[in-house]
């Protein structure tokens, strides 16, 4: 079993863990009008937006473009937000609601049209997705879902029964479906790979290998420190979502890191890919400890899910593999026999309030927070701030300069494995 993630034996020849034409350690640049911190979804949409606007811009990596989460998700672009579409109601009022749902729906618009503009070979396909039903409560609650997306978000769905949900789940796991036909899917290591090269193409300079350590404000800037010396900047973009460290404290009290946990199976028979998800949608199920899966383009099934709730290390990630291969077979018996190819882990960045913002901090720049639900909420919350930095007078539903840091909290999420204890006892229960 390979303990990386699939995604990346699916680069194009020669290219091994998405190197790219990036600068190395000896090519740290002494000054740019611009430093953005991350080279995922979030920092490479908004180096390359800066980019194109004039701006110099270095990007300074860690690893390597894309390691964390922008390789290692499911690659599911998904409608909505994280917080379901009647607590975003209850919480915002319905005018604040539409106006943050349709954010959503705009940044996955704008996704479709980057992946055409720069020609980025990532297999997206608008496939729809399905959400299924745990327990037979949560399909009469998909009812009220439904209504609601119609009647306030002008969004519509369709809820399969369970005596019809073969159509769309080989699974009687589950208790009736539901199916957004809006939704998509790609593979998330060519596209931010296709990223990548789009921003060096704009003109960005990618630094990869490279830690930032610390940042100094001084007279006209940032004095920005790293593993391979110090580099001035007008302006600083944090975009480092589930891997933010000790260099940008505020945003460390802020993000709350989560390991997210992944299997795939080796390629199966034509016949049985095609039973498990007959129309290729991308899935998840309704459990707060939830299992999300899809099919992939080499009729693999990637199973994924909150498996545990420590820091991703190579012991849990095993731990999580037998637990989601336990969770698989549950739910798909015919698989038992199947052999796991890959299991790999990422972090994703929850934030207290399960919503994703940007804006500035201390006078830094941020954009995160995207909850496991960032694939195309990150490109285009990565280009807006990106604009805003460039001076153009935007306002955005999600942009925050406030965002309240969590209380008694400094980066260390010690209270995770109590939290996942609580989401099990409602499963349980709800």
């Amino acid at each position: 079993m390979k303990e990386y993630p699939y995604w990346w034996d699916t680069l194009p020849a020669g290219t091994e863990n998405l190197e790219l034409r990036t600068r190395n350690s000896a090519g740290v640049p002494s000054r740019a009008d611009v430093v953005v911190v991350g080279a995922g979804y979030t920092g490479l949409a908004a180096a390359r937006q800066l980019a194109r606007a004039g701006a110099s811009v270095a990007v300074i990596e860690r690893e390597q473009a894309g390691w964390g989460a922008s390789s290692r998700n499911g690659g599911q672009v998904l409608t909505g937000m994280k917080v379901e579409a009647a607590t975003l109601v209850a919480r915002y009022g319905e005018s604040r609601a539409r106006q943050l749902f349709d954010a959503a729906t705009a940044s996955i618009v704008r996704l479709e049209a980057l992946v055409a503009d720069e020609r980025i070979d990532c297999d997206y396909v608008r496939s729809g997705h399905i959400c299924v039903a745990f327990k037979p409560a949560h399909f009469e609650a998909f009812r009220e879902e439904q209504a609601l997306l119609s009647r306030v978000f002008d969004h519509d769905v369709e809820l399969v029964p369970r005596a019809d949900q073969r159509r769309e789940i080989g699974s009687d796991a589950y208790h009736g479906v539901l199916v957004d036909e809006r939704s998509g899917g790609l593979n998330p290591a060519r596209y931010v790979r296709g990223l990548a090269v789009a921003a060096e193409a704009a003109g960005a300079t990618i630094v990869s290998g490279v830690a930032v350590t610390s940042l100094q404000r001084q007279a006209g800037g940032w004095r920005v420190q790293t593993t391979s010396g110090d580099l001035q900047a007008q302006d600083v973009l944090m975009a480092t979502n589930g891997y933010t460290d000790a260099a940008a404290p505020a945003l460390q009290r802020r993000y709350v890191p989560i390991g997210s946990y992944i299997i795939a199976t080796e390629p199966l028979a034509e016949d049985v890919a095609a039973s498990l998800l007959p129309r290729r949608r991308m899935a998840f199920d309704t459990k707060h400890f939830l299992y999300y899966f899809r099919v992939t383009a080499d009729r693999r099934l990637l199973f994924g899910g909150r498996a545990e709730f420590g820091r991703p290390s190579p012991d849990t990630t095993r731990r999580a593999a037998a637990i989601l291969s336990t969770g698989m077979t549950t739910i798909f018996p015919e698989l038992g026999g199947v052999r796991i190819d890959y299991a790999w882990s990422g972090n994703v960045a929850f934030t207290r309030d399960q919503m994703p913002r940007a804006g500035r901090l201390d006078e830094v720049y941020y954009a995160g927070g995207y909850c496991g639900h960032g694939v195309a909420m990150a490109t285009y919350l990565g280009e807006q701030i990106a604009r805003r930095i460039a001076g153009e007078p935007i306002d955005h539903p999600l942009f925050d300069d406030r965002f309240p840091p969590i209380p008694m909290y400094t980066g260390n999420p010690w209270f995770l494995p109590l939290v996942g204890a609580y989401y099990q006892v409602l499963d349980w229960l709800q």
